[in-house]
């Protein structure tokens, strides 16, 4: 794969759109914003759930988001994805039936919530997962990558509002996604690498978004060994990270960032000193139109 084989199209008309208004001295302005639309999700037969989405790659995002809940196993076979626009509706078609499909039945009839069951098939699996160990972090790779991310074209510079994750190799971003919630943003990656075959040892995540404990379920689920952020951590996600042995990098910002877990992946090769401070213009606090304000 090279250097940002799949990168958002801040250009594509269906991903925003631009809407007058007055800003604070009571002027006229117009600024672009982000589109939001349901997306309702099939499994076969079943219905899933519906999320709000930019709309798209709803492919990347059904498959990933049941790859993620635990729905799809790596050896399922998915025989057919059909997306109907004018319905907004993604039917994932599996050769066999999968196992969720009759605990889901069984969860509606009961109590008309399936998350508990969910919550706890992934962390069955989360306790099983071992994440590659020769996987490391050089420091100038880090340095370079999030000056990378953080500069390329894309739909949160030019309307804020949305989260970005990128699959990383080394120093280069590979795969670059956008959406309005992270979680969709990680599970379009998650569809990428199952329908390409793409394997996940060596590779790092990079979020915009929290370092939470969704974000680690879903990274270790991918069995990707190292999760960066610019962004902050919160307890439950670092000691999760740790039980997993995740290597987990937050406050990514210019020459900054602190790592809480997974430490022995660090390969500090390059003075600070010797970094980029972060650019006012790409600090990721709003849209391109405010930055340069």
């Amino acid at each position: 794969m090279n250097e940002f084989d799949v990168r958002p199209d801040p250009d594509d008309p269906r991903l925003s759109t631009t809407l007058r208004g007055i800003d604070h001295e009571g002027k006229e302005v117009e600024t672009a914003v982000v589109t939001e639309r349901p997306l309702t999700l099939f499994l076969n037969a079943r219905e899933i759930v519906t999320m709000m989405t930019i709309g798209d790659r709803p492919d990347l995002l059904g498959v990933g988001y049941l790859l993620n809940q635990n729905m799809l196993r790596a050896d399922d076979e998915i025989t057919a994805i059909d997306y109907e626009d004018d319905i907004s509706t993604v039917v994932v078609r599996t050769r066999r039936q999968t196992d969720f499909e009759d605990k889901l039945k069984k969860k509606i009839q009961t109590s008309g919530c399936a998350q508990g069951t969910i919550f706890g098939d992934l962390m069955e699996e989360f306790d099983k997962v071992e994440l590659s160990r020769t996987a490391k972090l050089r420091t100038s790779w880090l340095y370079r990558l999030t000056k990378k991310i953080n500069t390329a074209p894309s739909l949160y510079l030019k309307a804020g509002a949305i989260h970005g994750c990128v699959l990383c190799r080394e120093d280069e971003p590979l795969i670059y996604m956008e959406d309005v919630g992270r979680h969709n943003a990680v599970d379009k990656i998650a569809g990428y690498m199952f329908l390409n075959g793409i394997l996940p040892d060596d590779k790092i995540f990079y979020t915009t978004g929290r370092l939470t404990s969704e974000m680690v379920i879903k990274t270790v689920k991918m069995r990707i060994p190292i999760l960066v952020s610019r962004s902050g951590f919160t307890a439950w996600g670092v000691e999760l990270a740790r039980k997993a042995g995740l290597t987990l990098v937050g406050r990514a910002r210019g020459k900054r960032f602190v790592a809480l877990s997974g430490l022995d992946r660090l390969v500090f090769d390059v003075d600070p000193s010797h970094a980029d401070d972060e650019d006012k213009r790409h600090a990721r606090k709003g849209s391109h139109a405010q930055a340069t304000d």
